[in-house]
């Protein structure tokens, strides 16, 4: 049973977030987290099965969690989970890996950008210290259960870079 449901993942869990460059289709999504899940379900650190869960949040963010409580994930294993996002990146034509971009809520969606373009849209006031964020650095699967994953800028490592 290496494969859980992400509400059911310890809230000790190992988390990584790949932001897709773009919100992703319906047909994408099913797509993506089932080729996702496949592979969860034959994670392994050194032979020894992951006790993992993946989830999908809002057409753009999907979130993988390993319970290191079991056993880790090694630095193979990692290895592993990033070959398969950029083999999913290059099949769905949609970029996953990679950690730079800002994204933030804009007009009703979420927007991503450059941090470059970001600090101009700070210096410009088009973006504030209340404007929420998505922090994509956050490691645990409690510190999104905990909000500080989606917050507002000043409440992130965004505050004290941009602001």
């Amino acid at each position: 049973m290496p494969r859980v449901k992400f509400d059911q993942i310890s809230p000790d869990a190992r988390l990584w977030i790949f932001a897709a460059e773009r919100r992703l289709s319906k047909a994408e999504s099913v797509a993506i987290l089932e080729k996702v899940d496949v592979f969860i379900e034959q994670w392994a650190a050194h032979d020894v099965p992951l006790i993992s869960a993946s989830e999908l949040r809002y057409e753009q963010f999907i979130f993988i969690a390993v319970d290191e409580g079991n056993t880790g994930a090694s630095g193979c294993s990692i290895d592993a989970l990033v070959r398969r996002m950029k083999e999913l990146q290059a099949e769905f034509e949609v970029e996953l890996v990679n950690h730079s971009p800002v994204l933030y809520r804009h007009g009703g969606g979420i927007s991503r950008v450059s941090r470059e373009r970001f600090t101009a849209l700070v210096e410009a006031g088009e973006v504030a210290q209340e404007t929420v964020v998505f922090d994509n650095t956050v490691t645990s699967v409690s510190a999104v259960r905990d909000g500080r994953w989606e917050l507002p800028a000043v409440d992130s490592w965004h505050g004290a870079a941009f602001f």
